[in-house]
């Protein structure tokens, strides 16, 4: 069903002119009249609830028109400066819509397509054209342009603040750094996940939960290969303590994956690559970059975007989730591995960036700003002609010198190698400072999951894939923290998974039924998008 919305999502043909604001609002532009938004087919039947969110300027006297070329809406003159939700439908737009309502007496938006006008005193000062409008989705405003996107998703910008206390920590070399992190909480615990099947994690929630700590969970509801009843029992072991657990999905949710792997904890906020699971945060699998926060500001912010994500119609309890579920036994990871680099505390400043919107676009940022090295550590690495990536070679190609680590995990050692392969040879044609390696763990971890870039003295940890599934769709959080300390820290981090061999992909092989599973398994992962 996700993939289907958005397919239908992709397909349809926009256009957006607005004499003031055609880019995204420049400085000095943010008053500017527009159209912002329209939802022209929600899910309801005969389209109850549709609605089209204007601005119009401050200080302004003038009289303001929406029209279809067919009906002429005229806007109230005691809103000026304010985003506006015009709609007939005011009681069912009110669930939908992030601007203050505006009831008119009409206003009916055609599925097929519609060409709308804001004018000011009769003259057009902003037009909407759209084709094809998707079931259940309004066109928003984002960094690189503008798109249909599921009703109740909400663009965000990257959020700045200020210096901060900063602790840097491994996986597998350091798990016990999430989970005391979880153990200390005295007021709250928001916890944002992929997927999650760890009891150490759900012990220290559950202990929370009884002594009066705050705590809500919120997974994906349809994780790729689906999930497991060891899962299912930890998820129902949390709601049996008083924990909420909610999942996000169904057919018109706002992410085609809810993908993070964060915690709000009190004041503190814990932000990881890994899973809540004992491959990930337990140390028994991943190679895992991960930082804890200690700042209320970081903290609020991922607290109202927990809040926003959680707090949606496609945000369905566990409960009622898991009625019509079923789940599949799983082997739980059990490896265990050397504890070679301990956790650093230090100082740095923070940036928040999230998907969709504004992740991808600020990490080419980060990439662009490089002046002397830029380290990449990705599970996989999706288009050779994405903007990241791009940026990873444009940064070769002014002299920065570039690294690119990769997993070597045998459902990715085939697309990996070929990549490294191509980087190489595109680094030995330019004559770039370019090289790319798929990682040998050699027993210091089992495969790299890790989403990491360290750009001078910038470092970039969270969830998010290098894959335009992840940029576009997923809903996935990061922290940019600009700090010397930190950036050396997870660079030796880096060198030593670096340097532990060339990146031989090692082939073994197997015998009968097994040999048939892996072979399926390597020809189902070319058509399966990377998401754990």
């Amino acid at each position: 069903m996700r993939a289907t919305r958005r397919l239908v999502g992709s397909l349809c043909l926009l256009v957006f002119v607005t004499t003031a604001a055609t880019t995204p609002v420049a400085a000095g532009a943010a008053d500017a009249p527009a159209i912002v938004a329209a939802v022209p087919n929600p899910v309801a039947d005969g389209d109850v609830g549709e609605f089209v969110v204007v601005r119009v300027p401050p200080t302004s006297t003038a009289n303001w028109t929406l029209t279809d070329g067919e009906t002429v809406v005229s806007l109230p003159a005691d809103r000026p400066g304010a985003r506006l939700a015009v709609t007939d439908s005011p009681n069912a737009t009110r669930r939908l819509a992030d601007a203050p309502v505006v009831a008119v007496s009409h206003l009916s938006l055609s599925n097929a397509g519609e060409r709308l006008r804001l004018r000011r005193d009769g003259a057009v000062v902003a037009t909407l054209e759209y084709r094809d409008a998707p079931s259940g989705e309004r066109l928003v405003r984002e960094s690189g342009g503008r798109r249909w996107r599921p009703v109740g998703f909400q663009p965000r910008d990257v959020r700045s603040h200020g210096r901060a206390t900063v602790t840097g920590f491994l996986l597998p070399d350091a798990p016990g750094v999430p989970v005391e992190t979880l153990r200390d909480a005295r007021r709250r615990i928001l916890l944002a996940g992929y997927t999650f099947t760890s009891d150490r994690v759900a012990d220290a929630l559950v202990a929370a939960s009884r002594r009066g700590v705050e705590v809500r969970v919120l997974v994906d509801g349809a994780p790729v290969g689906g999930r497991s009843a060891r899962g299912a029992a930890v998820l129902d072991r949390l709601v049996a303590a008083g924990v909420e657990v909610v999942v996000l999905g169904g057919p018109h949710a706002r992410f085609e994956y809810h993908h993070p792997k964060y915690a709000v904890v009190d004041d503190r906020a814990l932000v990881t690559s890994e899973n809540w699971k004992p491959a990930g945060v337990g140390g028994r699998s991943s190679r895992g970059w991960g930082v804890v926060v200690d700042s209320s500001s970081v903290a609020a912010d991922l607290a109202r975007l927990f809040r926003a994500d959680a707090g949606w119609r496609d945000a369905i309890p566990w409960r009622r989730h898991r009625r019509n579920e079923t789940f599949d036994a799983e082997t739980p990871s059990n490896g265990t591995y050397p504890s070679r680099i301990d956790p650093e505390t230090t100082a740095g400043t923070v940036r928040v960036l999230t998907a969709p919107g504004n992740a991808e676009s600020a990490v080419v940022g980060v990439i662009d700003a490089a002046d002397e090295r830029v380290d990449v550590i990705q599970p996989t690495i999706g288009r050779r002609d994405g903007p990241l990536l791009r940026a990873t070679v444009r940064a070769a190609a002014r002299g920065v010198e570039v690294r690119v680590l990769l997993s070597g995990a045998w459902y990715v050692a085939e697309e990996n190698a070929a990549l490294t392969e191509w980087l190489n040879g595109v680094a030995e044609r330019r004559d770039l400072p370019l090289s790319a390696r798929v990682a040998e763990p050699r027993g210091r971890f089992e495969k790299i999951h890790t989403k990491g870039v360290v750009a001078d003295d910038v470092v970039v940890v969270g969830s998010l894939n290098w894959n335009e599934n992840a940029v576009s769709n997923n809903r996935e959080v990061a922290v940019a923290v600009r700090s010397a300390d930190l950036a050396a820290y997870f660079r030796e981090a880096f060198a030593a998974d670096w340097s532990s061999g060339p990146g031989r992909t090692t082939w073994v092989l197997v015998a009968g039924a097994a040999a048939a599973l892996v072979l399926a398994m390597l020809v189902a992962k070319r058509t399966v998008r990377f998401v754990d």
